[in-house]
């Protein structure tokens, strides 16, 4: 690497960088931020600061594990379009492993195309019109309880994790937020297990020998989510096998049964494939969405003039009536303060994936099985893609869409992937913030509370630590 005029700190016996990066993490948490939207240095600091000291593209060591760390959009774009199958998803291990299964997120091959299908149909523009009145319906649930706090503070970051919740529940498997409730807790907890553990470097099956706590918790964790999921597949099952259903249904629970119980062997998933894809569902169909919903919500609250331009279009497009999905393929103005707020403040802060043997990556050579990581964080701050202003809320970079929001490079903006594997859920979930931020802005103007503390922090997906505590004001509808 150091030949190839690439450089980055030094490795560490067995740990690598890992103790280096807890100590910059740590670090960088000890105090609460100011108001900004620089939260490159806060969220990533490790990476903001050797990128200062070694370059755009650097080299970094979890345990013995080399990771490159690529900043350069030329670069990314040719590993995320993954032409040539160069770049597949990195391998997990361990508690990620349970976190995440072996789901469509890192599934590789014939089993990736064969689930990705499956949930393209299920999230196809079709099915996300059928959809619409489920996220109403929801969205009307959670404002109604807002009405008892009409001229106080309320945390809105919480309303949202409920709401993506009770959606993702609705719309992908039929059942509702309570029934789900168990689930999403137990994810949320193992969610922040992995997040404690991240950077421990164990050697690979020591926990089959030595047991952790969290190894022992998140075992039990593991084994409570296949019995949550397994109850709610043969409730839906039993319907179809009593006659009081026809079939397993049109939402991708339906859709996942319908394959696994195929007639034609050859094309079947199992049983542990299904409760695999409806725990990656669990996890990405609320954490993505509320993760949005929150920074937007703080970004209008502290930025009153782009609140006012949004209500003047949901008033003209739908005026007191619900969103319908015609409306919504005709916002201008929220799809782009939606834009600004996944660039500032992207749910997943690095995209991973590994080298499948050498290779050569522009005027890199990279030996096979070194992870590369391109942090989308550093990306969406690119002054030389965004401009000077690359921090600063200014939604009018999307004014003609995301294609020409940057100089010269559209592959400065990834919040939701690139290339063969960007999120299947990228139209639902920014659907949902639509919907959501209409009703709001319809009832309420809101301003953040004087006791709003910043402190934008990364667990599992960039969440704020402290929530967003808004104050509500009745605009009289």
């Amino acid at each position: 690497m150091r030949s190839q005029g690439i450089e980055g700190p030094p490795y560490k016996f067995i740990h690598g960088n890992n103790k280096e990066i807890v100590s910059i993490k740590l670090q960088s948490m000890k105090y609460p931020m100011d108001l900004s939207h620089d939260i490159f240095p806060r969220v990533q600091p490790h990476f903001h600061q050797w990128m200062k000291l070694y370059g755009k593209n650097f080299l970094t060591w979890a345990g013995p594990q080399p990771h490159m760390v690529i900043t350069e959009p030329e670069l990314a774009k040719e590993i995320l379009s993954n032409k040539n199958g160069m770049y597949p998803k990195t391998k997990i291990r361990g508690i990620l492993k349970k976190f995440l299964g072996d789901g469509l997120v890192v599934a590789e091959g014939e089993k990736w195309f064969k689930v990705r299908k499956l949930a393209n149909h299920a999230f196809h523009a079709e099915n996300l019109k059928d959809m619409v009145p489920a996220v109403v319906a929801s969205v009307e649930t959670m404002i109604g309880k807002w009405r008892d706090y009409e001229g106080k503070k309320i945390d809105v970051c919480q309303e949202f994790v409920v709401l993506g919740s009770e959606v993702i529940s609705r719309t992908a498997f039929g059942s509702s937020y309570l029934e789900g409730k168990n689930i999403f807790e137990m994810l949320t907890r193992l969610g922040f297990i992995v997040a404690r553990t991240a950077e421990q470097f164990r050697f690979p099956g020591i926990e089959k020998i030595f047991k952790t706590e969290y190894d022992i918790e998140s075992d039990k964790l593991e084994r409570s989510l296949r019995d949550s999921i397994m109850s709610i597949i043969k409730k839906r099952e039993e319907k179809v096998l009593t006659g009081e259903a026809d079939n397993f249904g049109s939402d991708f629970l339906g859709a996942l049964l319908k394959v696994h119980h195929d007639s034609d062997k050859k094309n079947r998933i199992s049983v542990d494939d299904v409760i695999d894809e409806c725990k990656l569902f669990y996890i990405a169909g609320h954490e993505t969405t509320s993760s949005l919903m929150s920074w937007t919500s703080l970004l209008l609250a502290i930025h009153p003039d782009w609140q006012e331009k949004a209500r003047k279009e949901v008033l003209e497009l739908f005026g007191k009536e619900n969103p319908t999905s015609e409306g919504l393929a005709r916002m201008k103005t929220v799809t782009m303060i939606i834009n600004e707020a996944l660039r500032l403040y992207s749910p997943a802060a690095s995209l991973v994936r590994r080298v499948k043997r050498k290779v050569r990556l522009g005027k890199y050579e990279f030996p096979g099985n070194m992870e590369l990581h391109i942090p989308q964080l550093a990306l969406h701050r690119n002054t030389e893609m965004w401009g000077e202003d690359a921090h600063l809320f200014k939604p009018e970079r999307f004014a003609e869409g995301v294609a020409k929001a940057t100089k010269n490079n559209p592959m400065a903006f990834l919040p939701f992937g690139s290339g063969p594997r960007t999120c299947v859920g990228l139209n639902f979930a920014t659907n949902e913030a639509k919907i959501a931020l209409s009703m709001i802005l319809q009832r309420y103007k809101f301003t953040p509370c004087p006791n709003y503390v910043h402190s934008p922090v990364l667990i599992i997906t960039l969440r704020p630590q402290h929530g967003v505590q808004i104050k509500l004001e009745s605009v009289g509808v």
